[in-house]
This record gives structure tokens, sequence and C-alpha cells, in this order.
């Protein structure tokens, strides 16, 4: 038998998080609630928990402040539930290190399917592990241990961070597109405004030194999508 997906809900709408709950239990999921950010925050820390719904605004800390914390150290899933229609929220939750947002109010059919998007992903990865590293000037893949490392130094990156650079790398020199990326990453179809692919790919042109005005490494093909450059 597989073993149960743990997720924490940390949302301080009580009426909801009750609604969220009842709808994750439903599906066989084991969930944890807690309606304030720093107690949240603790339990993540406390217990070992497969994924985290995370609403950005809340007492006891915001919610952008505890994804900002956790994502030093929390290797899981973040998903942020932000304000209908607040582009801000997206954004931030999004460069903070979020695996992805959703809006509130949101149908409890649109947030399993997301949530199992996720969880799949874990379980049987898009991306492969193979058995060589990847060298590509001073960047070096090592798919076995799930690592970069830059100049020979380790990169933390986040699970969705990870995945999507070797992605790119194994197809450098090639342009793919955002459509290909959410489909083989997240198994949903680029809606022509979902922002996770852009802020993910800033991320790791920081977290890779790679200039975000002129970028050589990951480089943007306006209309296309994104390359990842070989040399």
């Amino acid at each position: 038998m597989d073993a149960v997906a743990r997720i924490l809900l940390i949302e301080d709408d009580e009426r909801l998080a009750q609604l969220v709950a009842d709808a994750l239990r439903k599906s066989a999921y084991a969930v944890t609630v807690s309606g304030d950010g720093l107690a949240g925050e603790a339990l993540a820390r406390q217990e070992p928990f497969d994924l985290i719904l995370l609403d950005g605004h809340l007492p006891g800390k915001d919610g952008f402040d505890v994804l900002r914390d956790l994502r030093r150290d929390f290797t899981g899933r973040i998903v942020m539930l932000t304000a209908r229609d607040d582009d801000i929220d997206q954004v931030l939750g999004l460069e903070g290190g979020a695996d992805d947002y959703i809006t509130k109010p949101v149908a409890p059919r649109v947030l399993l399917a997301r949530i199992k998007a996720l969880l799949r992903r874990d379980a049987a990865p898009a991306v492969p592990p193979l058995g060589e590293a990847m060298h590509f000037g001073p960047l070096t893949l090592l798919p076995q241990s799930r690592e970069l490392r830059l100049n020979g130094e380790p990169v933390p990156l986040t699970t969705a961070e990870y995945e999507l650079l070797t992605f790119l790398a194994q197809r450098a020199g090639q342009v793919v597109s955002r459509d290909d990326i959410m489909q083989s990453l997240r198994g949903l179809e680029f809606d022509g405004l979902d922002r996770a692919i852009d802020a993910r790919i800033s991320r790791l042109r920081k977290k890779i030194g790679d200039d975000a005005h002129s970028p050589t490494r990951i480089k943007t093909v306006r209309g296309q999508g994104y390359l990842f450059a070989m040399d």
C-alpha cells in the first residue's frame, strides 16, 4: 500500500480551512491544520510533511515571511493560497520559492487536481535520474544526488527549481516552450498567464550567476520559450 501523503494547511479562515481539509481527507490525504503563521511554521519544522498549503496573509507571522524562512531548509512542496486577482501576491509567492499558487476562493476539485499533479511529480519524476554528471562550464548537475554545483560549490535548489533546470539541461541547445515545460513538469497546459515558470527561471538565473538583463546560460527566446546554452 502506498504511503499516505501528509499535508499541512496553514489558513486562518476557519470556514475555508474546514472545507479544504474535508476535501483533502476525502481524497485520503492526512491533513494537519493551523490558523497561525508562527504555529504553522513550527509544525512544518517538527513533522515530515509532503506538501504545505500556505495562506499569503496570516496572524502571528505573514505567510510570505513563513515561505521565505521555510524555503531555507524545507524540501517538500509549498503551494501559496492567494487573494483573488491580487497579482502582487502571486509574484511574491513565486519569487519566494513557492511551487505553485492558487487563487481564493478555489473549487475543491481544482485544488485537488493541482495537489495531485505536484505530488505525482515527487512519486514519479518526469525528469528521470541519469547515471552521469552533466557539465556546462562552471555548472555541474549531479542527477544521482539531485545536486547543482557552481565552481564546485553546492547551490541550494528547491525541488521545482532542480526539476526545471534538469529539464532544460537535458535539452541544451534546444528551444523549449512554456507549454512543453508546464505539460512535462506540472501536467498542466500553459494558459498564457501563469507566471510560475518565468519566476522560477528568474530565481535560477540568480542562483547560477546568469545576468538577468543579458543572460548567457538560460536565454529567453521571444515568442518561443527558453534555451539552455551548451557553452
